[in-house]
């Protein structure tokens, strides 16, 4: 029997091994400079020859990022507001140099580079921005305290002095602020007990902490509800879907529930692990050229593509170019799943249902490629540590997984034979079509919008509404007069 399952890795199945191959080798690629970059001590202010203390502002942000939009002006009328500010405006998205900067100082003052817009100053560093008057108004009473403790701690250790000493000292000081967890920064030597010993408190913003990932703010949340929205939509897979539920169908003829739940389990899990092979492919070729501001731009334009062909396929059902699995194909996956019937030993049982997912998802990722590339490009364009990335991986494909270990639970407990109708899985094309359209102009025109917790619910709400729409509506042309 494991010479009839070793005999299916045809020379048709050797791109399959490639992939693998290729996708092993992308994988380290998550890893550049972000793991192992050095943490140096940065500068946090200096002197110049006139004895002038110049603090150093870092201003972090993001082009799809609507809040560092709203956060320009007050950061550009800063070296205005105090000439003794040095400002740094870093773009992440074109600049890779940026984000390792990023990285640094946030690794510096003891935190992560996780969100954008992020301020960091004073050996401390804050993320996020609401106002002028609020968030605006925090900065700067942290700037002004820092401002007046270090020009009270050059005063009074010589200006000129310092200006012009050995570099050994400088490095000293600024070594000291790295240690500092607050806007004090000289510990070894205090400044007078009449300067504020750290800045007026800034207060957090509104956050729910999620296990492993942390705390992620409110306005934030657009990311886990994009994963649960996109991941729920591409759960409903009619590939997978046809797939799972005429071998399920077969098992039914056995007799056997427990043999049903292995199949179907191992069927299940097996796909959800290739799903995310080739979901970490799609996240490392991102990460690696997604600095690219055309990059958005393209995997919209592909996203309407691959959504425009499964629109297609609503109303011209396996004309044209289609993503469907081909009718070719389904002999083969007859005679495999039918082969799982005809063996009692475990061992084979096993590597067959295993072969046999294999060869499904390597049709079925034909089928619904769309969704992995709008979601692993909308993941790289927030600033996560390398973790984060595989974390929300891996949630995407739990709940990716979800519809088709229920349709084992209802197969092995109404014990059962069902098959998806042609109707169904041409309505499941019309809705991840929509879906994937809707997203896809987004990417393309403004995709600093998908950061909107309520542009998310609106696009999922509208290709509902228009699949409902299409499908009664499609439903009364066809039906028959006398019917009615």
């Amino acid at each position: 029997m494991l010479e009839q399952y070793t005999r299916l890795f045809s020379p048709q199945r050797k791109y399959w091994v490639l992939f693998i191959s290729l996708v092993l080798l992308l994988v380290p690629l998550c890893f550049p400079t972000r793991v192992h970059a050095q943490t140096e001590t940065p500068t946090w202010y200096e002197v110049n020859a006139a004895g002038e203390v110049q603090l150093h502002f870092y201003f972090f942000w993001s082009e799809s990022c609507p809040h560092c939009r709203a956060a320009h002006p007050f950061v550009e009328s800063l070296p205005t507001a105090y000439p003794w500010l040095q400002l740094h405006d870093a773009e992440l998205t074109q600049y890779p140099e940026h984000v390792e900067q990023y990285v640094q100082l946030a690794a510096a003052v003891g935190q992560e580079a996780q969100y954008v817009p992020a301020f960091i100053y004073c050996g401390t560093m804050l993320t996020g921005y609401d106002s002028a008057e609020s968030t605006g108004s925090q900065i700067r009473q942290n700037l002004e305290a820092c401002y007046g403790q270090i020009k009270a701690y050059v005063q009074g250790q010589n200006a000129t002095a310092i200006a012009s000493a050995d570099a050994a000292r400088a490095a000293e000081v600024n070594a000291a602020a790295a240690t500092a967890p607050r806007v004090a920064m000289i510990a070894a030597d205090a400044p007078p007990t009449s300067v504020p010993a750290s800045p007026p408190t800034v207060a957090a913003q509104a956050s729910v902490t999620v296990p492993l990932l942390g705390a992620l703010a409110v306005e934030r949340l657009s990311l886990p509800v994009m994963t649960v929205v996109l991941a729920g939509l591409d759960g409903f897979n009619p590939c997978a879907f046809f797939v799972l539920m005429f071998l399920l169908s077969l098992m039914v003829h056995a007799g056997s529930r427990p043999r049903m739940l292995l199949i179907g389990g191992l069927f299940v899990l097996t796909s959800g692990l290739i799903y995310f092979l080739f979901m970490a492919a799609w996240l490392n070729l991102f990460l690696v050229i997604g600095a690219l501001r055309w990059i958005t731009a393209l995997a919209g334009v592909i996203a309407i593509l691959l959504a425009l062909i499964n629109i297609k396929d609503y109303f011209w059902f396996k004309t044209g170019v289609s993503l469907s699995i081909p009718d070719r194909a389904k002999p083969k996956l007859y005679q495999r799943a039918r082969a799982l019937l005809q063996t009692d030993r475990t061992a084979p049982l096993v590597i067959g249902t295993l072969v046999l997912a294999v060869a499904a998802n390597s049709y079925e990722l034909l089928c619904t490629t769309g969704f992995p590339l709008i979601y692993t490009r909308m993941l790289t364009l927030a600033t996560l540590p390398t973790l984060g990335y595989y974390l929300y991986l891996a949630l995407y494909n739990a709940i990716y997984m979800i519809p088709l270990l229920l349709i084992v639970a209802f197969f092995a407990i109404k014990f059962g034979a069902r098959k998806l109708s042609e109707g169904e899985g041409r309505t499941l094309k019309l809705l991840s079509g929509l879906m994937m359209l809707l997203l896809g102009i987004v990417l393309v025109i403004a995709p600093d919008l998908l950061g909107q917790v309520r542009i998310a619910l609106a696009l999922l709400a509208a290709a509902l509404l228009i699949t409902a729409i299409t499908v009664l509506i499609n439903g009364r042309r066809h039906t028959p007069m006398q019917a009615r």
